[in-house]
């Protein structure tokens, strides 16, 4: 594979992986404004999974500290 098509699609990869964290965040959010209460512990911990798997799909990419501590924020 080219060089710049790879590196094309580790950003396509790593960028695809925080608009997932950030999908999460929103439904879970949104899930507790319309719930008016907290989100249901089971989605918690499914949640905070999903998270670990996007993580570690970006870091594998492109290794950030910045992605990190934010995600780390969310929960």
């Amino acid at each position: 594979m080219e060089p710049e098509l790879e590196e094309m699609l580790k950003d396509l990869l790593w960028l695809n992986s925080v608009i997932a964290t950030e999908l999460i965040q929103i439904t879970e959010n949104t899930s507790q404004i319309l719930r008016k209460e907290d989100i249901p512990e089971s989605c918690r911990v499914e949640h905070a999974e999903l998270r670990k798997r996007a993580l570690e799909i970006a870091e594998k990419c492109h290794p950030c500290q910045a992605l990190k501590d934010h995600l780390e924020k969310h929960q």
